[in-house]
């Protein structure tokens, strides 16, 4: 089974309360997982011939929380091309805002044009249809986990 490491940029604990939820399910299907609520560069890189899921929620006009911006401005700018890696994300957001979900499409688009492999859909998460988060996510998840 699969190595994977989440790695989480939250604000108010939703993301990170994705990110927990999601460990056991994926562990349950044999996988090895390490959920990092403050994420380095060098958290990442033990992940780069693994799999990393994302799950971050967005802040201001689709900015990274503080606790991911770094990673995310580290791994665009310090990486390059990543064509062993492969990912999902799990993006939060609110569809009142203009930049929905923007954070995590964010990370995307950039892994993308580094040449990761990314396993299944993006997931899309609107606080307006759906308070608690996990709901939606714990069954994306089990689809996910299934596809390593």
């Amino acid at each position: 089974m699969a190595k994977i490491g989440i790695f989480t940029g939250t604000v108010y604990g939703n993301a990170l309360l994705v990110a927990e939820e999601a460990q056991p399910v994926l562990q349950a299907q044999g996988h090895e997982v390490e959920v990092f609520e403050d994420p380095s560069l060098a958290d990442w890189q033990a992940y780069r011939q693994h799999v990393v899921l994302i799950v971050t929620s967005t802040t201001g006009q689709g900015d990274f929380p503080d606790n991911i911006a770094r990673l995310y401005v580290q791994v665009r700018d310090e990486i390059g091309h990543q064509p062993d890696l492969r990912y999902g994300v799990i993006a939060l957001g609110d569809s009142s805002y203009q930049n929905f979900c923007g954070a995590g499409k964010t990370f995307d688009a950039t892994l993308q044009e580094q040449q990761a492999q990314r396993v299944g859909e993006v997931l899309l998460v609107d606080a307006i249809e759906h308070p608690e988060p996990e709901s939606v996510a714990t069954p994306w998840v089990e689809h996910w986990g299934s596809l390593l």
